[in-house]
């Protein structure tokens, strides 16, 4: 199948047009809804969308922009919500069909944070039932599809937030990762994913898979989306007495780099069976986020 067109502007970017006036909340927030309207029904990355709410979201910043005040730190901001975590009188399924109609009556702290920060919320994403799956073909709402090709899975459990991202119907999104639930889909969809620090961001309002691992976070473009997002959900919440106390850095400040960091990877990603190209590609690819860190043809290889 053909790719979906890569449509991925920056969160920076889209806020400094809605203060200069060159674009409005409500139009970036039309255009993720008509993604949605138009990608959805091939993607089956979102199960419910709240459109109504979001357009009068968009409509109060764009209300606040005329008015003078400044812009909060994710305003105007499409952003779509895993399953697995709650939200207010919204259906939250966790791809169950148990869940198929609850609504619950509380909202998880990592989406309140994001809501107080300006962020749009346009819908829940689909995942793998009760976050156990690396695939997102084990939803009860029917499987997810990677937005590069179509005859390809797009990772999971957190494969709806991925793929919200990759195609364009959200400019941020949020996921779970219990074993690898937000790294993986990221990487089999190509956008920038997260999995915190234990207790960096609140677990509270996240249905639980492993509690002990259990971890919010975000999928965006790129990593400085990303490190907007961290800052606004991390810290101390009361009601996960696991959250951490650890002061919060600037998150944004990218201009060192990685440099003289060290990345190694195992001669077991490499063995026999691997996909054709796999191998040579991973070798060109660079890690962190810029080319002052050498390729992984230059790395050490791990025994």
């Amino acid at each position: 199948m053909q790719a979906i067109p890569d449509v991925h502007p920056s969160i920076a970017g889209t806020q400094e047009a809605i203060g200069a006036g060159t674009t409005t909340a409500r139009s970036v927030t039309e255009a993720a809804l008509s993604r949605i309207e138009a990608l959805n029904p091939r993607l089956n990355a979102f199960l419910t969308v709240t459109a109504d709410t979001a357009l009068a979201q968009a409509d109060e910043t764009d209300a606040r922009v005329r008015s003078g005040e400044l812009l909060r730190p994710l305003d105007g901001i499409p952003v779509a919500i895993k399953d697995n975590l709650v939200l207010e009188g919204v259906r939250t399924t966790c791809g169950s069909r148990i869940l198929e109609h609850y609504r619950p009556p509380y909202t998880a702290t990592a989406v309140a944070r994001l809501r107080d920060a300006g962020a749009i919320i346009v819908g829940k994403t689909n995942c793998d039932e009760f976050a156990m799956g690396s695939s997102n073909e084990n939803s009860a709402f029917g499987p997810v599809r990677n937005p590069w090709d179509e005859d390809r899975v797009p990772g999971g459990s957190s494969g709806g937030s991925a793929v919200a991202v990759a195609s364009g119907m959200a400019m941020l999104a949020l996921g779970s990762d219990t074993g690898g639930s937000i790294r993986q889909p990221a990487s089999l969809c190509g956008v920038v994913g997260l999995k915190p620090t234990y207790g960096r961001i609140s677990r509270y309002g996240l249905v639980a898979f492993g509690s002990s691992l259990d971890q919010i976070g975000p999928f965006a473009a790129s990593v400085n989306d990303i490190a907007i997002a961290l800052r606004v959900m991390a810290g101390r919440d009361e009601l996960d007495s696991t959250s951490s106390e650890a002061v919060i850095p600037d998150f944004t400040d990218l201009d060192a780099g990685a440099t003289g960091v060290r990345g190694g990877v195992p001669r077991e990603f490499f063995a026999e069976g691997l996909a054709a190209g796999t191998r040579e590609r991973s070798k060109r690819a660079s890690i962190g986020c810029d080319r002052r860190v050498p390729p992984l043809s230059k790395c050490r290889f791990l025994t």
